[in-house]
């Protein structure tokens, strides 16, 4: 099997922004390469606007390219059933949404909907969740802890790639490097590929890996730890 785990082939993509009023259609990149390895860690920082989470939309197919090709595993995922796609390609993004009702009920909605169950005490234990959370209301729960769910719950289909939305924005600063570490461990532990987004310097360089840098529509090589 390739070592070319996730792909992006002269990928363009344009989006309207009001400019006094009036819908002004804008190229955020164009043909825009990119080639993630199996098990890879690559951060992705740029600034506000620069495009981040919409190529991470892109990837998971919640956004359409205007042009150019993503492939995972040599595949097009543009002939990958949605639901399939997510299913291998999960996805954390920058504010936690839970689904109403308890812990179990959001870590249980993937497996329920994909028929495959994994233990829900070594899930909730891999992301960094006491088991006696599991039956709390989500509406009880930190900021922290409602994105350990989001995490335990996108690993809840067991899968192939995540992408990280700037998981840790919201999060005071001890809050956050308790998720870094918790997410470090289980991308070495699972050999998870995983791409974060981020705006933080700072966080880049306590991650690691391979760190590219959005600017002018391009994604710059800047830094190997």
């Amino acid at each position: 099997m390739s070592a070319v785990h996730l792909e992006l082939r002269n990928v363009s993509k344009s989006v309207f922004r009001k400019v006094n009023e009036i819908k002004v259609s804008t190229m955020l990149f164009s043909d825009l390469n990119l080639k993630v390895e199996r098990g890879e860690l690559v951060t992705i920082m740029g600034a506000s606007g620069a495009g981040k989470t919409t190529l991470l939309r892109l990837i998971d197919r919640l956004s359409e390219p205007d042009s150019g090709t993503i492939l995972l595993n040599s595949l097009d995922t543009r002939d990958i059933p949605p639901p399939e796609l997510r299913r291998r390609v999960g996805m954390v993004f920058q504010f936690p949404v839970m689904f109403q009702g308890s812990v179990r009920d959001n870590l249980t909605f993937g497996m329920e909907l994909w028929g495959e169950f994994m233990d829900i005490n070594v899930l909730a234990k891999d992301a960094g969740l006491p088991e006696q959370l599991l039956d709390a209301d989500t509406t009880m729960l930190s900021g922290g802890e409602k994105q350990r769910v989001c995490v335990a719950r996108a690993l809840s289909t067991q899968p192939e790639i995540l992408l990280l939305d700037e998981p840790t924005s919201s999060l005071d600063t001890k809050s956050a490097q308790k998720i870094e570490n918790m997410l470090l461990g289980l991308q070495r532990e699972q050999d998870l590929t995983m791409v974060w987004v981020t705006h933080a310097k700072e966080q880049t360089e306590r991650i690691g890996g391979r760190r590219l840098i959005f600017k002018d529509g391009r994604l710059e090589e800047n830094f190997q730890r």
